[in-house]
């Protein structure tokens, strides 16, 4: 044996090229193995159906998976894909799930694609097409848009989500909720619209719905807990005219008044002892003038541990029902006569402005530039006019030079804490409109350049605004946040146009829209050092001073201790 090796070795030593030859049909002939090992076994098809033009020999190829390991769908979770509470699987889905997961091997992509339809009609059942309007919504719930993306399932996950009853899509990017249908139904051919994303699918048209029913699995899903709790209120003078529907309950809590205003189509459920009353702020009932919540504090008839107001002091909530008088919008219907500007550093809150003079107005806002996510994802359809189009109610702008000043006639300068305003921006600029910086961005080098190349900037851009602007309305993001009816009367009749009280309460109750940053993430911790702190506050003086210099109110207070 050992001659036999030895002269083996001498035998590849003196023909090398052979050597290497074998050696890679050896290693050629183990991938083989191992490939076909990976693809071994017959798949388990439900039924054991076959495609009947496949020989009794041949895989069933339809099976076969890209994925990062041949045995990828067995590492994934017994449940597959998580579905919210209200997606009812069928009996026999769990048991598949668990062979593989939802993509797993065991499933084929013709029967995947079949059970698809079956999968959709246990969570939505498609009731029709139905007209719409922008003046009275046949859903009256909560919507929102994406111009890129929309599918007919990320509509409904999101209306159900929120307790809805039912998801409409429209244009093909719009999606609306709501617990009731209040308009007719049209022929199928008039939902004509593909989704934006999913082209093989339908989302409406011009003003039509497409309309899905969901299938909730849990009822406790619609109950009052995403329900807005707005505080107790003196009973109005003709509270039969500014709460027209009422209803008694003896056994009352605040789970039937809402779900009872709910099914009305009233955004306000007022708990009056026994007696729920449902409407919506008007003048008669601003919601304006708060009382002590222990002049509520009635215990309810039907849970000992609520509060549920009495006959002179009515507890409030907002349900989910969408008060539609502030939500139609449309370009102006003739030229503008003047370019009025939204002016504002980075970060000081312009697109929340921009939603809330919208609602204030019912035209659409313009953008001295074009953000495709603001226009996508957050329904600014003057996003795309140029600035100079005179379409618009004002320009959105964070421009501070002399020349792009004075190309308005007019302006909102929106002014906001330079504390708020970086952190803001500079979440912004790292992590997109609706997310946050990387705790890396914060602690490395990014976040002091930042604060070193902005923070001058928040001062001269007031300072350029007050100097070359012709006419400037100076409105601070806290005061706005604190008062909104009155500052967005200001604004509104900056615009020129007369403000409509009932449509300026239904924007109160509209006020957050669909694109804003979570609050609920914070830092735990001071980014700002002394140094910057120091640098800051002698911005915060100098603009302080130059507001008053022109017999403005100087920055708020809680700006910094001065």
């Amino acid at each position: 044996m050992a001659k036999l090796l030895v002269k083996l070795q001498r035998y590849f030593r003196r023909k090398p090229v052979r050597f290497f030859t074998l050696l890679a049909l050896y290693l050629a002939a183990g991938s083989l193995v191992f490939l076909h090992s990976g693809f071994a076994g017959e798949p388990t098809v439900p039924g054991n159906q076959r495609r009947a033009s496949e020989g009794p020999g041949l895989p069933y190829l339809g099976v076969m998976q890209l994925s990062r390991g041949f045995k990828a769908a067995a590492t994934m979770p017994a449940g597959g894909r998580r579905h919210g509470p209200w997606f009812k699987s069928t009996s026999k889905e769990p048991a598949e799930r668990g062979k593989g997961g939802e993509h797993g091997g065991t499933r084929s992509w013709v029967l995947r694609g079949r059970s698809g339809r079956e999968k959709e009609e246990d969570r939505a059942r498609y009731i029709g097409c139905y007209v719409d309007s922008t003046r009275r919504r046949t859903l009256r719930g909560v919507s929102f848009f994406d111009y890129k993306k929309m599918t007919v399932f990320r509509c409904q996950d999101n209306c159900a989500e929120r307790g809805y009853l039912y998801a409409g899509l429209e244009f093909g990017a719009e999606c609306y909720c709501g617990h009731k249908v209040q308009a007719s139904n049209v022929s199928e051919s008039e939902c004509n619209m593909e989704c934006k994303g999913e082209r093989s699918r339908m989302c409406g048209g011009a003003n039509r719905l497409s309309i899905y029913r969901l299938e909730l699995a849990q009822e406790s899903a619609r109950r009052y807990g995403s329900a807005i709790f707005r505080g107790c209120f003196r009973r109005p003078d003709n509270v039969s005219i500014a709460l027209p529907v009422s209803q008694r309950m003896l056994n009352m809590s605040v789970d039937q008044c809402v779900d009872f205003c709910t099914e009305k189509e009233y955004p306000l459920a007022a708990l009056a002892g026994t007696t729920c009353r449902c409407g919506f702020p008007t003048t008669l009932f601003t919601l304006h003038e708060r009382e002590d919540e222990q002049l509520c504090a009635q215990k309810c008839a039907g849970e000992e541990f609520e509060s549920c107001g009495t006959t002179d002091y009515l507890l409030v909530y907002q349900t989910q029902v969408q008060d539609n008088r502030c939500m139609d919008r449309r370009f102006l219907p003739t030229r503008a006569k003047q370019l009025v500007a939204l002016a504002s550093f980075p970060g000081a809150g312009n697109t929340w402005a921009r939603h809330l003079i919208e609602l204030a107005t019912g035209f659409y806002t313009g953008s001295y530039y074009f953000d495709g996510s603001l226009y996508n994802k957050a329904g600014f359809k003057g996003e795309r006019d140029h600035w100079r189009s005179r379409r618009t109610i004002c320009i959105k702008t964070h421009e501070s030079g002399q020349k792009e000043i004075e190309s308005f006639d007019s302006a909102i300068l929106l002014i906001r804490n330079p504390y708020k305003a970086l952190m803001a921006e500079f979440n912004r600029k790292y992590g997109g409109h609706i997310g946050f910086a990387a705790h890396a961005h914060w602690k490395g080098k990014e976040w002091p350049e930042f604060v070193a190349n902005y923070a001058p900037w928040w001062a001269t851009h007031t300072l350029d605004w007050l100097r070359y602007g012709r006419r400037v309305l100076v409105v601070h993001f806290e005061d706005l946040k604190r008062d909104l009816f009155a500052q967005l009367q200001r604004m509104v009749g900056l615009l020129g146009m007369a403000a409509c009280e009932d449509r300026l309460l239904c924007v109160e109750g509209q006020k957050d829209g669909n694109f804003k940053r979570s609050g609920l993430r914070k830092l735990e911790y001071d980014p700002y050092t002394p140094e910057m702190r120091k640098m800051i506050n002698g911005y915060i003086k100098t603009v302080d001073a130059a507001l008053k210099l022109r017999n403005l109110s100087g920055v708020p207070d809680d700006y910094c201790p001065r």
